[in-house]
C-alpha cells in the first residue's frame, strides 16, 4: 500500500515536549506504517520515556479522527516525525567560580492518522 492509497484523516501536534528529537525518532520509527490498535499496544509496554509522551500524542489523534465520525480500527500511522524544537540553556556553577552551559533539547512530535481509499469506497 503507498502513500497514493490513503486518505489523510486527522493529525496531532505536541510542541516544545521535554525529550530530545533522537530519542522520540527512535521510538517514532518503530510505529510509521503500523495501525493504530498495535501502536497503541507496542507503546504500553514500551520501556521508554518518549514512548509516554507519543502515547499522549497518539491518542490525541485518535480522539480527533472519532469527532471526524471516522472507525478507528481501520486507521494507519501514515506519518510519525519528531522535529527539532527550542533549546533551553541553563548555567550550572563550576570550580573557580566559572559556569557552563547546560542545553536541553526539546522536540515538535507530529503524529498523521489515515485510511486506506479501499476502505472508504467499501464503507460507501
Amino acid at each position: 500500500m503507498s502513500v497514493k492509497d490513503v486518505e489523510v484523516v486527522s493529525r496531532a501536534i505536541h510542541k516544545n515536549a521535554r525529550i530530545s528529537p533522537l530519542k522520540a525518532s527512535q521510538v517514532l520509527r518503530l510505529l510509521r506504517g503500523k495501525p493504530v490498535e498495535y501502536a497503541m499496544y507496542q507503546l504500553s509496554f514500551m520501556n521508554k520515556k518518549a514512548a509516554v509522551i507519543i502515547k499522549k500524542v497518539l491518542k490525541s489523534a485518535i480522539s480527533n479522527a472519532e469527532q471526524k465520525g471516522v472507525d478507528v480500527t481501520k486507521l494507519i500511522i501514515l506519518e510519525a516525525k519528531a522535529d527539532k524544537g527550542i533549546m533551553f540553556r541553563r548555567w550550572m556553577p563550576r570550580a573557580h567560580g566559572r559556569a557552563t552551559m547546560m542545553r536541553k533539547n526539546t522536540s515538535h512530535i507530529t503524529i498523521v492518522l489515515g485510511e486506506p481509499k479501499e476502505m472508504n469506497e467499501e464503507a460507501k
